[in-house]
C-alpha cells in the first residue's frame, strides 16, 4: 500500500471500521408508570378520589375551555351561594303568615280590659260623700235625749224607726210626754231625738215635729233636715246635701244661716239663693 492511501484511511475511520449488520431485535419500550399509579388511586379514600377527579376535570376540561382561574371560580361560587341564601331568606320572610283564630279571640277579649278609663273622674268630695253614704247604710248613729232612761248615742241598724231609738235608750221615763212623737218615722244617721223636756237652743226636737225637716212655711230647717230634705233646695244635690249634714255633725248645729258659707261647695252666689229658703 502506498502512502497516500494510508493517509486517507486514517482520515476516514468509517473506511477502517467494519460495518455491523442491522439489528433484528424489537425496540425497547419505556416503562408505563400509569399502570402502577391506577392501583394506588383505587386504594385512596372515596373523598380524596373525588377531589382528585374534580381537579383532573378542572385542569383538563373546564380551565382550558373557559379560561377561568381557580380563584375566580371559587369567588364566583361564593357569590352564587350568597345570592341563593338572600333569595331564600326573602322568600321565607315574605310568605303570608297564618292567623290563629283562638289567639285573636283572646286578644280581642282582653283588649277592653286593658283600655284606660275615659269616663269622668271622681272628685275627692264625691268620694267622701260616697263613703259617708256607705257608712250610713251600714249603721245609724242617733243621739237620744230628754225624758228617757239612758240618754246618749245609740247605734241602730239601717231602717230603724224613732221608736227603736227610744227603746234602745231604755224607753221614756214615767210621766214623759210622748204625744207628739211619731215613733214610726224612719231615722237618719246623725239625728237628734228628744223625748219631752225642754227644746234645745236653736231648734226644736227632731222626733216631736211632724215635718221635722220643714217649718210651717215650707222652709228647710238646717238643724233638723236630713239629706233628702236638703235636696229640695235649688242647686243642692246629693253631694252638697251630704256636705251640709257632715258639717252639722262635725261642728254642731248652725246658729245662723250665714254659717252655710263654711260648707264645702257653697259660695256667695249659692248662699244668696238659699238665704230666703232655709231657717234654723
Amino acid at each position: 500500500m502506498d502512502a497516500p492511501s494510508e493517509v486517507a484511511e486514517l482520515a476516514d475511520p468509517a473506511a477502517v471500521t467494519p460495518q455491523q449488520p442491522p439489528s433484528t431485535s424489537p425496540p425497547l419500550k419505556e416503562p408505563d408508570l400509569t399502570g402502577d399509579r391506577e392501583p394506588q388511586k383505587n386504594r385512596l379514600p372515596v373523598a380524596l378520589r373525588a377531589r382528585l377527579a374534580c381537579q383532573d376535570a378542572l385542569s383538563g376540561w373546564v380551565l382550558p375551555r373557559c379560561r377561568v382561574e381557580p380563584r375566580t371560580l371559587a369567588a364566583a361560587g361564593v357569590v352564587v351561594a350568597i345570592a341563593v341564601g338572600f333569595a331564600v331568606h326573602h322568600y321565607w320572610t315574605g310568605r303570608p303568615q297564618g292567623v290563629d283564630p283562638a289567639g285573636g279571640a283572646v286578644a280581642a277579649a282582653a283588649a277592653p280590659e286593658a283600655a284606660p278609663a275615659t269616663g269622668p273622674t271622681t272628685s275627692p268630695m264625691s268620694e267622701t260623700a260616697d263613703q259617708q253614704g256607705a257608712a250610713s247604710e251600714a249603721s245609724l248613729v242617733v243621739d237620744v235625749a230628754g225624758d228617757v232612761v239612758e240618754p246618749g248615742l245609740r247605734t241602730l241598724p239601717p231602717g230603724s224607726r224613732v221608736g227603736d231609738a227610744i227603746d234602745a235608750a231604755g224607753g221614756p221615763v214615767p210621766g214623759a210626754d210622748t204625744a207628739l212623737i211619731n215613733r214610726a218615722r224612719p231615722l237618719t244617721d246623725g239625728e237628734h231625738v228628744v223625748v219631752g223636756g225642754d227644746l234645745p237652743p236653736g231648734g226644736g226636737p227632731t222626733a216631736a215635729a211632724p215635718h221635722q225637716g220643714f217649718d210651717s212655711q215650707g222652709k228647710v230647717r238646717l238643724n233638723t233636715a236630713n239629706a233628702s230634705d236638703l235636696e229640695e233646695l235649688p242647686g243642692v244635690g246629693p253631694v252638697l246635701a251630704g256636705n251640709i249634714v257632715a258639717h252639722r255633725e262635725q261642728h254642731g248645729q248652725f246658729t245662723s244661716v250665714e254659717q252655710l258659707i263654711a260648707v264645702s261647695g257653697i259660695g256667695e252666689t249659692r248662699l244668696a239663693d238659699l238665704r230666703d229658703r232655709v231657717v234654723l
